[in-house]
């Protein structure tokens, strides 16, 4: 689909730059699950969020989630400190916390495994992120790049028709990225606590910019 173009003109030579974007349905979903446990001293609580996270990839294994598709975030531990009258900020234990991220590609039952996978940990879990994401964005992102030199092609043919000439051939051509939008809402709703998140993959856009410099012939 072609969008608006800017259009700068030099003495015998027009530049474009056009836009343009595809859309295709995402195929894979990536989750990210923390724990966060707290206990009166760092063994326990480095322990605890340890066991949480074991429970969570061991979810996304048994629901068929491959090895190299399950990745560990590094264990960190801190101290837990409260404010107190009179006695002023007061060590009162530890905080453990980690994180698993998984790339799940069955979207069908996407929405189950991160509902046991949340369950498992209770109410040490920490649901940190989903995300739809296209798995190979190759050919959507090809169309997006034709739909922008079309974009491109028109604009400066419009004016070099406007100036009582013809495009020539072909001086330069850059690839831009185009200024970053806002992002769609993930097609990610939150049902109740039992059920879990639903799934609605919808489409994700991919957006392409190309500047073109063109001879202007009489």
């Amino acid at each position: 689909m072609e969008r608006e173009a800017h259009v700068r003109a030099e003495p015998g030579t027009v530049t474009a730059t056009g836009t343009g974007w595809a859309e295709a349905a995402p195929d894979l979903m990536l989750v990210s699950v923390g724990v966060e446990c707290r206990a009166e001293s760092v063994a326990e609580a480095y322990e605890a969020a340890g066991q949480g996270l074991a429970a969570v990839a061991s979810v996304l294994r048994s629901r068929g989630v491959a090895a190299d598709d399950i990745r560990s975030a590094g264990l960190a531990v801190r101290a837990d400190l409260a404010w107190r009258d009179g006695e002023g900020q007061r060590l009162v234990g530890y905080v453990a916390s980690s994180s698993v991220a998984g790339r799940l590609r069955d979207l069908g039952s996407a929405s189950a495994v991160v509902s046991e996978a949340v369950r498992t940990a209770g109410d040490d879990v920490r649901l940190n992120s989903l995300q739809l994401v296209l798995s190979d964005d190759s050919v959507v992102r090809a169309q997006a790049r034709d739909a922008a030199w079309k974009d491109a092609l028109s604009s400066a043919g419009q004016y070099a028709a406007l100036a009582s000439a013809t495009l020539g051939r072909v001086l330069t051509v850059t690839d831009t990225r185009p200024a970053p939008g806002p992002l769609p809402l993930a097609g990610i709703q939150r049902a109740s606590a039992t059920e879990g998140p639903s799934v609605e993959p919808g489409v994700n856009r991919v957006e392409a910019a190309v500047t073109v410099t063109w001879e202007l012939r009489p």
